[in-house]
């Protein structure tokens, strides 16, 4: 079991757009949305990965992901996803040492735009890019689960 330390944010404006090293298109639904934790399937590009993220303890949770067949992701997206399911596009942002991902929503949350950035210990201070904007780490109104 993996676990996951990480911080969001808002975005202040597109700039990361010219930063950005990849770019990738995902869609995503919660198969289990519980407060205990939550099961995901997402299609990443052409690939696809089913997730299992525990509960929310700050920032930090415990992770586990495994690839799927894409068809199969598909199939469970369209077949047994609750809400909606989730598109957005990520922009990968090196930053000062630090890998940042930058979610554009499509769909019914456009205009919302959040970047995440991965850390070790919730200790850790990761210098902020300058179209990082206010912190929303733990806000749940920013958990992808509940905008599906």
């Amino acid at each position: 079991m993996a676990k996951e330390t990480e911080r969001k944010f808002l975005v202040r404006d597109l700039s990361f757009i010219d930063l950005a090293t990849d770019r990738i298109v995902i869609r995503q639904g919660y198969i289990s949305r519980r407060k205990e934790g939550v099961v995901r399937v997402r299609l990443w590009n052409d690939r696809a990965f089913l997730t299992i993220k525990g509960a929310n303890r700050g920032a930090t949770r415990d992770e586990w992901e495994y690839e799927i067949p894409a068809e199969d992701a598909r199939d469970m997206l369209s077949r047994c996803a609750e809400g909606r399911v989730i598109e957005k596009v990520r922009y990968i942002v090196p930053f000062e040492g630090y890998t940042w991902e930058v979610d554009q929503f499509q769909g019914c949350h456009r205009g919302l735009t959040v970047a995440e950035v991965e850390l070790a210990s919730e200790a850790e201070q990761p210098p902020l890019p300058s179209f990082v904007g206010e912190e929303v780490t733990g806000d749940p109104s920013y958990f992808n689960s509940n905008l599906a």
